[in-house]
């Protein structure tokens, strides 16, 4: 049994573990295999479609968002943006020039998976009928390496983080 370390319990006896255990995470997890946590976050049809959206398309409001090739539907919107929010992929403020709107923002853990991405866009590529044309700039970014991820990822976090 491996004893987990908690704020209330900091791994000092065994049966606050375990409670804490069967009674928080083993609720909220089908297992901890990395891909399945990861898979829990955003494997349904449209987070990441959310995500591409905002970290490559600067898109920032619902409106714009809404309006994404996919068409994805208004409540399904809704519910994925406050699961990312929820998750701590992305963040929600206020618009100050428009009182009723928010602006979402990639969080830096939203920001790390801009290489995910970038695979995920470089297998389609490899194993898809993506439209090279339209899409030249999935493929400039799966030739141009770790150096484009780099100075991408420096764009993310003065756009979504230091604002």
């Amino acid at each position: 049994m491996q004893l987990v370390a908690t704020r209330n319990n900091p791994g000092k006896d065994a049966t606050g573990a375990i409670e804490y255990i069967n009674t928080v995470i083993m609720e909220k997890h089908r297992s901890f295999c990395p891909v399945n946590l990861s898979l829990e976050v955003f494997g349904d049809k449209w987070s990441l479609i959310i995500i591409r959206d905002i970290m490559f398309e600067d898109k920032r409001h619902f409106r714009e968002l809404l309006q994404s090739d996919e068409k994805i539907a208004s409540n399904i919107l809704t519910d994925r943006l406050n699961m990312l929010e929820h998750e701590g992929i992305i963040s929600k403020k206020s618009d100050p020039e428009h009182k009723q709107k928010f602006i979402y923002s990639l969080t830096l853990k939203g920001i790390d998976l801009l290489p995910l991405m970038v695979q995920i866009g470089a297998w389609s590529i490899k194993h898809k009928p993506v439209d090279l044309v339209k899409h030249k700039h999935a493929c400039d970014l799966v030739k141009g390496g770790d150096k484009l991820l780099v100075k991408i990822k420096k764009g993310l976090i003065s756009t979504h983080i230091t604002r």
